[in-house]
C-alpha cells in the first residue's frame, strides 16, 4: 500500500486525550519498545516523512492526524511511550505502568533495534502484557526490527525476529526509519487497516446481537394434538 503525497502542511502536536468519535472514525495505536529503538523517530517519519535522529527522552506523547485509508479519512492517534522497558526481575511492575496505554490502544507496534539484543528480549514480555489486557487474539500486533541500515552493528538476526513473531502469532518485518520512509508508512498503514477491519467486525457483531430473533412458527400438528386432548378431557 502506498501513501498519497502530502501537499498541505499540518501540525504535529501532542494532545491530552483522545477526542470521542463514532466507531470506525478513529484508530488508536501504541508504539512500545525499549529505550533508543527509534519509536519517536518512526512516528515522526510516518506523520511528516522527515527523519530526526536525536530526541529528548519522551514522557509519552500522543499524536493525532487525519490520514487516507482506502478512500476514507481516518483520525489516527498514536501513543508514543517512554523507553522504560528492561528485561529484569521487576519487569512485571515496569509493564504495569503502561497498562493504561495498552488498554486504550487498539493496535500495537512492538519495536526493537537490530543493534541491541536486549531490546529484542523486551518484545516477548511486552506482547504477553498486551494479551493480558486484550485477550482477543484478533487485536493486531506487529513486531518491527528497526535500524535495518546498520548491518555492521547487527546483534539480532532477521531469522530470530521472524521466529519470535511466528511463536507469538504476529506479523514481522525489518525496516530502516532513517533510509526508508515508505517502509515506515506501510507499517502504520497496515496496522490502521487491521484495526479498522476489527472495528467493522465488532460493529457488525453488535448489530446482529441487537436483532430480536423471530419467534418460531407454531407446530400445527402439536396444536391439533393439544386441542383434541382438551376436548376429550371436557367430554369426560
Amino acid at each position: 500500500m502506498r501513501l498519497p503525497s502530502m501537499s498541505q502542511p499540518f501540525l504535529l502536536a501532542p494532545i491530552a486525550e483522545c477526542a470521542p468519535g463514532p466507531p470506525g472514525a478513529q484508530v488508536r495505536l501504541a508504539v512500545l519498545g525499549a529505550r533508543g529503538v527509534g519509536k519517536s523517530a518512526m512516528i515522526v517519519r510516518f506523520l511528516t516523512k522527515r527523519f530526526i535522529g536525536d530526541y529528548e527522552p519522551n514522557t509519552g506523547n500522543l499524536y493525532s492526524r487525519l490520514v487516507h485509508l482506502e478512500g476514507d479519512h481516518v483520525a489516527v492517534q498514536i501513543q508514543d511511550t517512554p523507553g522504560c522497558i528492561q528485561v529484569q526481575e521487576d519487569c512485571v511492575q515496569v509493564l504495569d505502568s503502561l497498562s493504561r496505554c495498552v488498554k486504550w490502544a487498539e493496535g500495537f507496534l512492538l519495536v526493537y533495534s537490530i543493534t541491541d539484543y536486549s531490546s529484542y528480549q523486551s518484545v516477548q514480555p511486552l506482547y504477553q502484557h498486551i494479551r493480558k489486557v486484550h485477550p482477543d487474539a484478533r487485536t493486531p500486533v506487529i513486531i518491527v526490527g528497526n535500524k535495518a541500515d546498520l548491518l555492521h552493528a547487527r546483534q539480532v538476526q532477521a531469522k530470530e525476529g521472524l521466529q519470535l513473531a511466528n511463536e507469538l502469532g504476529s506479523l514481522f518485518l525489518e525496516i530502516s526509519t532513517s533510509d526508508d520512509s515508505q517502509g515506515v508508512c506501510d507499517v502504520f498503514q497496515y496496522l490502521c487497516k487491521e484495526v479498522s477491519k476489527l472495528q467493522h467486525a465488532g460493529s457488525t457483531d453488535r448489530r446482529r446481537s441487537s436483532i430480536i430473533p423471530r419467534p418460531k412458527s407454531p407446530n400445527m400438528q402439536d396444536l391439533k394434538r393439544r386441542f383434541k386432548q382438551a376436548l376429550s378431557s371436557k367430554v369426560k
